[in-house]
């Protein structure tokens, strides 16, 4: 953990990342709990939206639950994700599920260290990022990590997750 923060306690997800010897820094900012968007945290930790992760949680008719990382202002294609999960059709799991399936908090999801170990995508955009943001599993704190850590940490793929809006 960088030394310039020390206020910030580790996470399960921080610990994995530890345990594995995978390098990243950790970020935190305020949070507003009627704004828990990854537009507004990107806004609060200086950084280009297009950098920070939001990490979602979904169910396929085939897999189960699964998660998507996206980035914060991209909208999740459903579709997309099904097809990279070799599902029929993918649906979000209720807001009220998140937290039993993950143990994690709407707005502090983190792909790692969830309840169990679902299978996670990552938006290809990821790719053209030098590091990209995640939650680190609690409201306000981002884990900051090269993508291709990210993917051997979670045991992620990259695909397309996202709507075009071109």
């Amino acid at each position: 953990m960088s030394h310039s923060t020390p206020h910030i306690a580790k996470t399960n997800a921080a610990r994995l990342l530890d345990t594995l010897h995978i390098p990243y820094r950790m970020a935190s900012a305020p949070v507003d709990a009627s704004d828990l968007s990854a537009v507004t945290m990107a806004a609060r930790l200086g950084v280009d939206p297009a950098t920070v992760f939001k990490t979602l949680v979904a169910r396929g008719d085939r897999t189960g639950v699964i998660m998507a990382c996206i980035p914060a202002a991209a909208e999740l294609d459903l579709k997309a994700l099904a097809v990279a999960s070799g599902n029929k059709h993918v649906d979000m799991v209720h807001l009220k599920e998140v937290l039993p399936l993950t143990g994690y908090v709407r707005g502090g999801c983190s792909p790692l260290a969830a309840r169990k170990d679902y299978p996670v995508f990552v938006d290809e955009s990821a790719i053209l990022c030098e590091e990209i943001y995640i939650s680190a599993g609690q409201r306000g704190v981002q884990l900051c990590l090269a993508p291709d850590d990210l993917l051997t940490a979670a045991h992620a793929v990259y695909a397309r997750l996202t709507r075009d809006d071109n």
